[in-house]
């Protein structure tokens, strides 16, 4: 324990504050909390307003309230289950109300709640039968006939760990607040404060975990408080001005003009067997001016599942080739980077031009071939995996480098391929609409383009939820389909039977379906775990339809395009999440046949599950879906991944704060056009800030 030594910076441990010592230290650190800095912004997650004290009477279930009274009776009873409990009872003019402890030390509580003692107490009261009683409430003992001022206040609720009470975090906290705010000091510019009406960062750490008693409770319920506004939005600039920084030093930095002379480009549009949409065209022309300017291009292409990214950015692999430039695509996953090759490595052959696919499935005779082959320019254009991305995999002049389903990586991958050329030009595409709270905070440092427009001759996807007692019906619409000489997909969870799982694993599905389908459909599986040339082998053979209905995992979820497919079935469908059915979705309707998704959902899915896949019924709008995704399942869960680089706040929360992070961000670029904070001496603490919240996390040190 600390006794009366005075941290002298908000980097020392906790241990300086009295109360904390080695023990409390290890239960804290499962909080994340190790430094002062850390217990300065662990922020109340709301807060109950104990300026004013309750009757006895007036408790209501379901509701905290302060109240006060006599103890009229205590000691330890027996349960039911054969442990034994403590009750207290407390009385005032108006009633009674039991007080209960599950867990307590029997000789302190009979020393400390003596019959006859006055208390002050809180906590949520709940309602058994015909009485009220509060489980571990807070109590405070007083002398007198009436509680002293200073125990009326609006208090704090904070975030708990195992062994850590409510009044212990709040007194932690609040020391905190009252002995080390004053450290923490601000360096936002003075006319940014002043423009946004923001307090002082110190002051605002103190009043956020001690509001002065004439706060509005309502305002602080909704966090719109001056304090905590000052919190976030101090988060969220400094994100922001990281992400300019980014992008600045992108636009700073040399790179290839290209030329855009039509060699490969308008010979490939003129054998492609559809018109390109309005949309593309529109994306092409951004991508073209983005690549014809004298630095690096860094552009986010966000397109629907089914809107045509992947010619889009074939085209934009031709414009660096065109120039005696390599370009390269990454996939997450090997079946999309082999869907990818196979699609390239057609139109390329057919205009003289060589691509190579690399994965870790790819032999080490083949990857050194390939390797030699890639460093003297012989490949035009390389697809592969992470593989790509290794130390020794050297380009002779890579001019474009195309990330796909960028979600699936973060910063880091966007600069190690980046460094793989003398600053190509950067391309990342998503069929994951992002929403737009979202995109600012993830990919802010990116130009965006959307291609918000299906090819033509596309017919919309009937959608359909349905629970397994229609499995009869499900079965017999299959085979109506499967009879007209279309085919489907039956997509599910897992691979194989888990104990710990009642989902229906693809391997057991199978079979099953075999059955209830009769001998004469062609099923086939095809899940993750399988060798990267059987799953190839069985893609090939359900495009030729030498397979009827494939059962699989979600590795269909990217990546395979078969027009002839028209039904999707997705079994457990409230195991998904809404970003992932619509991708799965999107695997059918990609001819001009009408094409259905059946959502199947297990008998046991609740209410809130069966309200998650309405949304997907009633909607094809990625966009719609991905912002109800969003809400459901916060920022980290909907990208698939907590992927480096994505921004984890301690304060602002990106759905609730988003008219925050626009202010940010208007603040933080409009800042960084006009201040060069990498040379100017009056920036040097803000420079220092900002590497230390975010420069690692961003890779700032390369931008500057």
């Amino acid at each position: 324990m600390s006794g009366n030594r005075v941290a002298s910076t908000v980097h020392a441990p906790l241990t300086y504050i009295t109360g904390i010592g080695e023990r409390v230290c290890a239960k804290l650190a499962k909080l994340g909390l190790h430094t002062i800095e850390d217990i300065l912004y662990h922020l109340p997650l709301r807060y109950e307003d104990h300026r004013h004290i309750v009757s006895i009477s007036q408790l209501r279930p379901g509701e905290s309230a302060l109240f006060c009274g006599r103890i009229v009776s205590s000691g330890e009873v027996g349960s039911r289950r054969g442990r034994t409990i403590y009750e207290v009872i407390i009385a005032d003019d108006s009633g009674r109300i039991m007080l209960k402890w599950f867990h307590y030390r029997r000789d302190w509580m009979e020393k400390n709640y003596r019959s006859g003692l006055q208390v002050l107490g809180t906590g949520e009261v709940k309602q058994f039968g015909g009485r009220r009683e509060i489980i571990h409430p807070e109590i405070e003992f007083f002398c007198g006939s009436e509680p002293p001022a200073r125990q009326l206040a609006i208090v704090p609720v904070y975030p708990l760990t195992e062994g850590v009470s409510q009044r212990q975090m709040r007194k932690f906290c609040q020391t905190a607040a009252q002995l080390y705010s004053r450290l923490v000091v601000s360096h936002l510019p003075d006319e940014i404060a002043a423009r946004q009406q923001l307090m002082a960062l110190n002051e605002a750490l103190l009043r956020v975990h001690c509001p002065p008693d004439d706060s509005d409770i309502t305002i602080l319920a909704t966090n719109r408080d001056p304090a905590r506004r000052t919190l976030i939005f101090d988060e969220l600039f400094y994100l922001q001005l990281g992400l300019a920084l980014r992008r600045k030093g992108v636009a700073l930095q040399q790179g290839t003009a290209f030329a855009v002379n039509h060699v490969y480009t308008r010979p490939l549009v003129k054998m492609l067997p559809f018109q390109l949409t309005a949309a593309q065209k529109r994306v092409l022309t951004e991508i073209k001016t983005d690549m014809m300017a004298p630095r690096p291009m860094n552009r986010l292409l966000q397109g629907d599942v089914g809107s045509g990214k992947t010619i889009v950015a074939l085209l934009a692999a031709l414009i660096a080739i065109e120039n005696h430039a390599q370009a390269a695509v990454v996939a997450p996953t090997e079946i999309l980077a082999e869907q990818h090759f196979a699609q390239f490595e057609m139109w390329l052959q057919r205009l003289g031009l060589r691509a190579a696919l690399l994965t870790g499935s790819t032999t080490t005779a083949e990857r050194t071939q390939m390797l030699v082959a890639l460093a003297d320019g012989e490949i035009h254009l390389l697809v592969g995996t992470h593989a790509v991305l290794q130390d020794d995999v050297q380009f002779k002049r890579l001019g474009l480098g195309i990330i796909d389903e960028q979600h699936r990586f973060g910063v880091q991958q966007r600069n190690a391929l980046r460094k793989k050329g003398d600053n190509p030009d950067i391309l990342v595409m998503t069929a994951t609409p992002i929403p737009r709270t979202l995109s600012l905070t993830v990919y802010g440092d990116l130009a965006l383009s959307v291609i918000d427009e299906l090819p033509a001759g596309r017919s919309p996807i009937k959608t359909r939820v349905i629970d397994n007692r229609k499995r009869p019906e499900l079965i017999k619409f299959i085979r109506r389909e499967l009879d007209r000489g279309r085919q489907g997909y039956a997509v599910y969870p897992l691979v194989e039977e888990s104990d710990k799982s009642d989902l229906t694993a693809a391997s057991a599905a199978l079979e099953t379906l075999r059955a209830e389908l009769g001998g004469s459909y062609r099923l086939e599986l095809l899940h993750g775990r399988m060798a990267s040339r059987e799953k190839e082998a069985i893609m090939q053979r359900f495009k030729a339809h030498d397979i009827d209905l494939l059962v699989a995992t979600t590795v269909v979820e990217v990546g395979i395009d078969v027009p002839n497919a028209t039904l999707m079935v997705i079994e457990h469908a409230e195991r998904f999440g809404l970003a992932q059915l619509h991708q799965l979705r999107g695997r059918v309707g990609r001819g001009s046949a009408q094409s259905f998704c059946i959502l199947v959902h297990s008998e046991q899915c609740g209410r809130d599950g069966r309200q998650r896949l309405q949304v997907i019924e009633n909607s094809s709008d990625g966009f719609v879906i991905a912002e109800a995704d969003l809400r459901q399942r916060g920022p980290g869960e909907f990208l698939g991944t907590r992927q480096a680089g994505m921004a984890t706040f301690r304060v602002a929360d990106i759905l609730r704060d988003a008219h925050l992070l626009e202010q940010a961000r208007k603040e933080a670029f409009a800042f960084i056009d006009q201040a060069d904070i990498f040379h100017d001496a009056a920036y040097t603490e803000l420079r220092h800030a900002l590497m230390v919240r975010w420069g690692q996390r961003l890779e700032l040190a390369s931008v500057g």
